[in-house]
């Protein structure tokens, strides 16, 4: 049965939709509708790593071979705190420039004949007929928006904020770096996304922020601040600016329910993690695998959204408990930051940890670093942790009551 979908928004997650479901049936009529002109996108670079790129091949290997083709890889992690640095290997990262992934899957979509109408902005009030339409707007979506009590839309601030930047710096590791000011610590992350630059998203507390001024310089004033307070690890390359507004606090969405008669959402209209996970591309194109495959396995609409979204539901708990705790490590970077260089980067590795918040660094680290020459141990942390974590975590909620 062929079927006419729309699809609002041209991001990763919308284009792979719209790929998968046109290799299912050709006969599929499918519009991508993306309000922005052709090749203006923000941000920098992505991450993933190899379990995402084998599910690409498995889904779409033409597609999976240029992105492979396109993107630069590391297996190194490098953290500079102060003057000092410690290195350490880790599994095999990817990054990829968002602009690049964007230019692969339209031109993959396009060849499978799907429609892709750019500067083309579709709202609630217009939509087109169709069997199927796909929110893949982003966190701001206007057709989730419209609908928000039905969805059951939350959203939750963190406390820090961020940057997103650029640099004609290509690093060769995915390299953390954490300077310490009169006003408290600001840090970076940087990872290469070409051969010919990296992206580097800078984090602070809000007293920093404030501090500093970030929060009220102009961008070439606070663009020159950064390139100072990093030139250790920029080696004279500079920072590059981006779009949209400076120093966000990071905000979780969460949705209810993800689908409301033939409506869906997906990618970040449905869900956000804290990018300090490198997951939420990821997540969109997993969202899209799972929604294409639901649709082929189901012979109803109404069956097809309820499996997707009860399969997704349940497969995003772990990634969203991992970025929850990511968050708050560096929310609580006072409490790691005076070890040790080689201990603190340990930590920072074990960040996702629901036990990590109620243990002594120190403790925890002797912990991990015997539970890695055990069996048994790590069995019995693996075990424990979450009983305990969600232990003293009611401990402590009940004291602040």
């Amino acid at each position: 049965m062929c079927v006419k979908v729309v699809c609002v928004g041209g991001g990763p997650a919308g284009l792979y939709l719209a790929i998968l479901l046109k290799r299912q049936n050709p006969a599929h009529d499918i519009t991508v509708h993306e309000r922005d002109p052709e090749g203006s996108t923000y941000g920098w670079g992505v991450t993933y790593w190899r379990g995402l790129l084998d599910r690409l091949h498995t889904h779409d290997p033409e597609s999976a071979r240029a992105i492979e083709e396109s993107s630069v890889r590391w297996n190194q992690g490098v953290a500079h705190v102060r003057d000092q640095v410690t290195r350490q290997p880790g599994d095999e990262g990817h990054g990829i420039g968002r602009h690049r992934l964007l230019e692969i899957l339209a031109e993959r979509a396009r060849s499978l004949g799907v429609r892709l109408e750019f500067e083309s902005e579709v709202t609630a009030a217009d939509l087109p007929g169709a069997d199927l339409v796909v929110a893949a707007d982003g966190v701001h979506s206007a057709l989730r928006t419209h609908h928000a009590g039905h969805f059951g839309t939350q959203l939750e601030e963190g406390r820090n904020h961020y940057l997103w930047l650029g640099t004609t710096k290509v690093f060769d590791a995915f390299t953390f770096a954490f300077v310490e000011t009169e006003h408290g610590w600001i840090w970076c992350y940087g990872y290469a996304c070409s051969g010919e630059g990296s992206t580097c998203v800078m984090e602070c507390s809000p007293e920093t922020l404030t501090g500093l001024g970030l929060d009220r310089v102009d961008e070439g004033e606070g663009l020159a601040l950064l390139e100072k307070l990093f030139a250790s690890i920029l080696d004279g390359h500079p920072l590059i600016g981006g779009r949209g507004a400076p120093w966000p606090a990071f905000r979780t969405l969460t949705n209810r329910t993800w689908h409301r008669d033939n409506l869906v959402l997906l990618g970040d209209a449905a869900h956000t993690t804290h990018y300090s996970i490198g997951a939420g591309t990821t997540l969109a194109l997993e969202d899209a695998m799972c929604l294409a495959t639901a649709l082929r396995e189901h012979a109803t609409l109404p069956a097809a959204l309820a499996a997707y979204e009860r399969q997704r539901s349940s497969e995003l708990l772990s990634a969203q408990s991992a970025a929850r705790y990511s968050a708050q490590w560096y929310e609580n970077l006072p409490r790691y930051i005076h070890l040790p260089p080689h201990r603190m980067f340990a930590l920072l590795g074990q960040r996702h940890s629901p036990l990590l918040p109620y243990v002594p660094p120190q403790l925890y680290y002797g912990i991990e670093r015997a539970a890695g020459q055990l069996e048994v141990l790590r069995r019995l942390k693996r075990w424990l942790g979450p009983r305990a974590a969600r232990a003293l975590h009611a401990r402590s909620t009940a004291h602040r009551s």
